[in-house]
């Protein structure tokens, strides 16, 4: 056991009234930072990974549902209309009349393209 000298000095006094406070633990308290940290993860998940999750679900859903004549912008901002849907994960864009373009379709961004379509039907 270790030993300490104390003096009676108004800094040692100090000292050991702090060191009695950091010690003395609350009962359960392991079980209240449990549950602070699960709250913290649910918040998390809900609020972070989730609508991300749902997001690109969405936007997977939109480029396999391509079909030929949806106008389409990819992520490069390339503006076009869907020539062709290719079976290996391709399509083939017209960016200008007689111009056509490759590309994949993990390039087609979902946002872009609807704003494209609502702006046409209005």
């Amino acid at each position: 056991m270790w030993k300490s000298i104390t003096h009676n000095t108004p800094n040692n006094k100090q000292t050991n009234m702090m060191q009695t406070f950091f010690l003395q633990a609350q009962p359960n308290a392991g079980v209240m930072q449990l549950v602070l940290l699960g709250g913290m993860v649910l918040v998390f998940y809900f609020f972070m990974i989730r609508p991300q999750s749902q997001k690109a679900k969405k936007a997977k859903k939109f480029q396999e549902d391509l079909q030929k004549g949806d106008k389409v912008v990819t992520i490069a901002g390339i503006h076009g209309i869907v020539n062709k849907v290719n079976d290996d994960s391709t399509i083939q864009i017209e960016v200008s009349p007689g111009s056509f373009m490759k590309i994949e379709k993990s390039a087609i961004s979902l946002e872009w393209s609807e704003q494209l379509n609502k702006a046409a039907t209005k």
